[in-house]
């Protein structure tokens, strides 16, 4: 009897855990056996790191909007700073420096957003809500987003995607994920080559590929691409921040999905994502 009136105690005590409504106070020690009280002592202290967690993303969700919304206004107001000088400034010399300060803003504003995004998604500050969908829709958009890149550098983009080949995606949120991939594409591929989008259909997944004919990447970068702020030696000179592929990652694991990497170094790469069906 008495063990069983234990039990009850201590599966109550989980229970409140579980639920989020334990608390110390409710459970009298006087009463409670000594490993009751050790479970007690150990789920009062579970509580308050939980309560502490939870204090600490509400802080970094109010820090990341408060720093979203105060870089707007000065990173506004440097780019029209810019466009004044571009009207005044003739002189070769000083019109280059003014191109420089033009190119590193881009890529601080770039940078700022890439963070931010990152930082909501990982407190849960946004949500990614997948819905079933056809896929030709989210091919049509990525593509359109990046062609004005590729025709700069003089890069083809091809697609294949049978219709009524549908995911259950987040459309604004998967478009980001598989932007990320089409901007590496064409940012480490040569003038004059192609970049094709491909769509495989299995039985739980459809599967959108981006395969480039660039630098490709070394065996032992495959398995660190998608950490984030990796970037791998030979090309931090290059433009980017490191968080494209970590973001893709994340956004595509909430959705249920994966990425996976197909590459030798000098031979392109190979970007699948999977999306659930």
């Amino acid at each position: 009897m008495v063990r069983r009136k234990t039990l009850d105690r201590l599966e109550r005590m989980l229970d409140d855990a579980i639920n989020g409504t334990f608390r110390e106070s409710d459970y009298d020690e006087s009463v409670l056996s000594r490993i009751e009280t050790k479970w007690r002592q150990f789920l009062g202290t579970s509580a308050l790191s939980r309560e502490n967690l939870e204090r600490d993303k509400n802080r970094v969700k109010e820090l990341v909007s408060d720093i979203s919304h105060q870089t707007k206004t000065p990173m506004a107001n440097i780019h029209l700073y810019v466009e004044l000088l571009e009207e005044r400034i003739e002189d070769g010399e000083n019109r280059k420096l003014l191109e420089e300060i033009a190119k590193q803003t881009k890529k601080l504003e770039f940078l700022i957003q890439s963070l931010t995004k990152l930082s909501r998604l990982e407190t849960n500050m946004v949500e990614v809500r997948p819905r079933k969908q056809e896929l030709r829709g989210l091919l049509s958009e990525a593509l359109e987003d990046i062609r004005p890149k590729a025709e700069g550098k003089g890069i083809g983009l091809c697609c294949s995607c049978g219709e009524g080949v549908s995911a259950c995606y987040d459309m604004k949120w998967t478009k980001e994920a598989l932007g990320n991939v089409l901007d590496n594409a064409v940012k480490y591929s040569p003038p004059g080559s192609t970049v094709g989008v491909s769509v495989e259909e299995y039985e739980l997944y459809a599967a959108v590929s981006v395969k480039d004919q660039g630098i490709g990447i070394r065996e032992e970068d495959a398995a660190r691409i998608f950490r984030r702020f990796y970037r791998a030696e030979g090309l931090r000179q290059e433009e980017g921040s490191g968080i494209g592929l970590y973001l893709t990652r994340e956004i595509l694991r909430r959705e249920n999905g994966y990425i996976k990497v197909k590459s030798r170094e000098d031979e392109g790469a190979e970007f699948t994502l999977f999306l659930q069906k």
